[in-house]
């Protein structure tokens, strides 16, 4: 993500009710919103079935419907904006199996990357259960892995949003990984 000076100034004017700074703030921003939006498709749902721009534009839809957002900095407003993509992914995921009417789940391997198999939205919604269970454990080590696996944040960015050191980055992932491996086997 590359720094714009702007951005704060304008995510600040739009927390202060100024619409015309989502005007200024989305060319911006679009760029890096497709990024994280590709990412998330890559790994989540076949891209055959939603597309990076749909993506991107459900998640200004919801931007836009967004209240009372003390916006800090350019690494919040893509945080938000991962947490916002996650949700759009499990509604069209959810949506698409209920569409389905069931099927019997595959086993998900957690590796490195957390890649899931090719039963993707299945998958997402299993992962989705399984970061709520984890929020109940240990929000701040979901959150981690929300924003590292949707939102495609470094280990700097993370420490950034959480205010967190990089060590707890580090620790906190290992940790989740392992809790979600092991809670997406034993389904």
């Amino acid at each position: 993500m590359t720094q714009t000076p702007n951005i704060t100034k304008i995510l600040q004017n739009w927390s202060g009710g100024d619409r015309a700074a989502l005007d200024a703030l989305i060319p911006l921003v679009h760029e890096e919103l497709r990024r994280l939006a590709h990412r998330a498709l890559n790994k989540n749902i076949s891209g055959e079935d939603f597309q990076t721009t749909a993506l991107v534009n459900e998640a200004y839809l919801r931007l836009v419907d967004v209240k009372n957002v003390d916006w800090q900095n350019r690494v919040h407003f893509f945080a938000v904006s991962a947490n916002l993509m996650r949700n759009i992914l499990v509604d069209f995921a959810r949506h698409r199996l209920s569409q389905k009417r069931g099927g019997a789940a595959a086993h998900v391997e957690l590796d490195e990357a957390l890649n899931f198999s090719p039963n993707k939205s299945d998958d997402l919604i299993r992962l989705d259960e399984a970061l709520n269970e984890l929020a109940k454990l240990s929000e701040r080590q979901s959150r981690v892995v929300e924003l590292k696996f949707f939102g495609g944040l470094t280990e700097d960015e993370i420490t950034e949003v959480m205010k967190i050191s990089a060590a707890t980055v580090r620790r906190d992932w290992q940790v989740a990984r392992a809790w979600l491996y092991r809670e997406l086997a034993r389904q």
